[in-house]
């Protein structure tokens, strides 16, 4: 059994102007000042309260509660009234089949949560490719290596038959705890540099060259 396991936004798929816009509103419901969006993409893959922790560090448990709330609010109303765009990464659909065709069993593991994964898993066309789908709902936040733990279990597979594959130095250190290869991809919110140091074997340029050093 080998198991790749993705992180969604940044590494599946390009949801950036709907996080920035819902982490705004979160913001300015509190009359706070938002922070920069290059500040904010650096904090996705985070679960909501540890990414307003990071954007707002004087802010106590309470707070960051309140404004993760805020944010879910923000981010339905957006996508109830269709103004939720999250597509694919070029060439991402592809590399996903010819993972699946090649005989790897696929997973994801994301600070999204239950709803919202399955939302952006069925709206691209992709939610039959998966196995197992670890969230932000039922594990602690990342770099902690409950999500990836799970999907072995759940999927089968030994930790040294899996990859963990993202865009975060989140996604990186969870594998390096979680004992598994882990493979960065560069067109996501963190600089290769930052991967590499925590801990990627390598850092893909293209979905494409992603399937190709997965496949050799």
């Amino acid at each position: 059994m080998k198991l790749a396991v993705f992180d969604c936004d940044g590494t599946l798929v390009d949801g950036q102007a709907p996080i920035c816009e819902a982490m705004e509103a979160a913001f300015a419901a509190f009359s706070l000042p938002a922070p920069t969006r290059g500040a904010i993409r650096r904090a996705v893959g985070l679960s909501l309260p540890q990414s307003i922790r990071q954007l707002l560090p004087e802010s106590d448990a309470d707070q960051q509660h309140a404004m993760a709330e805020a944010y879910k609010l923000s981010f339905r109303t957006a996508r109830e009234q269709g103004r939720v765009a999250q597509p694919l990464f070029p060439g991402i659909e592809d590399t996903l089949r010819g993972l699946h065709a090649a005989g790897w069993t696929l997973g994801v593991a994301t600070g999204m949560s239950d709803r919202g994964l399955g939302f952006c898993l069925e709206a691209n066309g992709i939610a039959d490719l998966f196995v197992t789908l670890q969230t932000a709902d039922r594990h602690p936040s990342k770099p902690h290596p409950a999500m990836l733990e799970q999907a072995l279990l759940e999927a089968g597979a030994q930790a040294t038959d899996a990859v963990m594959i993202g865009d975060t130095a989140y996604d990186m250190q969870m594998a390096a705890t979680a004992h598994v290869r882990a493979v960065g991809v560069d067109w996501g919110y963190h600089h290769p540099r930052e991967l590499i140091e925590a801990g990627a074997e390598a850092v893909m340029e293209t979905p494409r060259q992603l399937l190709q050093h997965l496949t050799a």
